[in-house]
């Protein structure tokens, strides 16, 4: 199944939730891998990928990964690429959701590797994963202030007593 059909087939399921393709050209390997999904309806990304897993003609049972990044325009965005091992067949979405507001549904029952994805996403840029089983720091302490992947983020001069910036 193509990245088209997929989309197509989302679309065909979940309507307006649903928002544009972004086919990336180059080799097959970069089309399959790099073409991607909008989500308009962020709230329903957990449903979303239930379905995407159980539908027999899709089986996504496996997220290779969960990436988080700041857009530099007041969004965040949250990506997700998955594949099926038993169709061979990769996909990936986009979420965007508002800086003032970065909260998404955890897919944490849908793929249990989505744990440690969405605490370092949550760690570094700030996403909150709502329904998230354990939702802390996983690389910096956990009095550490901010999320220093955001574009806005200031480093402290010091931390703890010591010099942080060299």
């Amino acid at each position: 199944m193509t990245n088209q059909e997929i989309f197509d087939t989302l679309k065909a399921t979940y309507g307006g939730a649903i928002g544009s393709f972004h086919e990336q050209g180059g080799s097959a390997y970069m089309k399959r891998t790099s073409s991607y999904a909008d989500i308009v309806e962020y709230s329903q990304i957990a449903q979303i990928c239930q379905y995407l897993r159980d539908e027999p003609t899709l089986e996504f049972d496996n997220l290779n990964c969960l990436s988080c990044d700041d857009n530099g325009d007041k969004t965040l965005s949250v990506i997700y690429h998955m594949e099926s091992l038993k169709f061979k067949h990769h996909f990936a979405f986009k979420v965007t959701v508002p800086i003032d507001h970065p909260v998404v549904p955890t897919v944490t029952r849908v793929w249990a590797s989505a744990n440690w994805h969405e605490r370092e996403g949550w760690d570094m840029i700030g996403i909150q994963f709502h329904g998230h089983p354990d939702l802390r720091r996983i690389l910096l302490d956990d009095d550490w202030e901010g999320h220093p992947l955001r574009k806005d983020y200031k480093e402290p001069e010091f931390y703890r007593g010591m010099k942080v910036g060299y």
